[in-house]
């Protein structure tokens, strides 16, 4: 059985859904949003045995789970108190410490269950720190960008003088709109001050997105002459997503560096320079390639449906077979 652990409405979730359907998998679903009318009972028998668990719902009509029965789970859960204001349930209500309890079980039964996790919690956890993030990146082969990571603002002056162009971004794993540092900055760079901020130098080249599902890599090409291209519109730009023949030597370091940080899928955040020169910038462990495919036909939904299909069946969690020549089309494979 598979299990889907996320919220419905949530494009990931249901393209994966949608695609694990199409392939006729036995599927289970527990919508994050039932956390307050549930229970995650676990166990564990002496001696490293078995870390077995049950789902119950307090209504009687939504089928209980068997965490025993699952051979893989497709994890994309929201954070407990975002779903829990969205039903106006707040800290402290026994509704909510119902909540936060079934996430937590659920998060320990996908750490140490026999399951094919994708991804588990604490291989996730890295990116939670994009500096540690970023120091395991480099140990691939990958270039990354010069980064400082202060609350001295005169540090922050000496950097830019350094580099001439900077960008902003954070430190932790919540997402943010990544900027380039202009003159309307200079008289808020005192702001530091009351907290770490990340700054690395500009690397000027063409945005590639690889989503590694597997062995498997889909590479898009972001053009665009936003800083973001995920937010062109709010600067004013556009953008233009094309799938992309990536080199085979820096797919191997694609499917490597995901494999090697514990992760089963990831979405790969790289820029090509004029001299072909790759730098990686991230690694995200729940990517939300709904954006990518729906522009680019490319089946990333369905490759991540097929991981979990073949591990409940029994079969090899990465494919050797690579479908990403089918649908990448601009570039090099040199």
């Amino acid at each position: 059985m598979i299990l889907l652990w996320g919220v419905a409405g949530d494009a990931p979730f249901d393209d994966v859904r949608n695609a694990l359907s199409t392939l006729g998998a036995d599927v289970q679903v527990h919508d994050q949003r039932l956390n307050a009318a549930c229970d995650v009972q676990l166990s564990c028998a002496p001696n490293r045995g078995r870390l077995r668990g049950t789902v119950t719902y307090d209504c009687s009509t939504q089928p209980a789970i068997s965490l025993d029965e699952v051979r893989a789970v497709y994890v994309r859960p929201y954070s407990t108190q975002e779903v829990c204001r969205a039903s106006s349930s707040s800290p402290g209500t026994p509704s909510y410490e119902r909540a936060m309890r079934s996430d937590l079980a659920l998060l320990t039964w996908a750490d140490l269950g026999d399951a094919l996790v994708v991804n588990r919690p604490a291989a996730m956890a890295a990116n939670g720190s994009k500096p540690f993030q970023l120091a395991m990146i480099a140990t691939h082969g990958f270039a990354v960008p010069d980064t400082l990571i202060t609350t001295d603002a005169d540090e922050v002056r000496a950097f830019w003088a350094q580099h001439e162009r900077l960008i902003y971004k954070s430190v932790s794993g919540v997402r943010s709109i990544v900027s380039q540092l202009g003159a309307t900055h200079v008289d808020r760079l005192d702001d530091v001050a009351s907290g770490p901020t990340q700054f690395q130098q500009y690397v000027p080249g063409v945005d590639v997105r690889v989503h590694v599902i597997g062995s498997s890599t889909f590479a898009t090409e972001a053009i665009s002459d936003a800083d973001d291209y995920r937010y062109a519109s709010r600067q004013g730009a556009d953008v233009e997503l094309e799938p992309y023949l990536l080199p085979g030597d820096v797919a191997d370091r694609c499917v490597s560096m995901v494999r090697g940080m514990g992760l089963t899928v990831g979405g790969v955040d790289l820029r090509r320079t004029s001299d072909d020169q790759w730098y990686c910038f991230e690694v995200n462990p729940s990517p939300a390639f709904s954006y990518y495919e729906r522009n680019t036909g490319q089946p990333i939904a369905l490759a991540i449906a097929e991981e979990l299909h073949n591990a409940d069946r029994g079969h090899c969690h990465a494919s050797s077979t690579c479908l990403t020549s089918d649908y990448s089309t601009k570039g090099s494979a040199s």
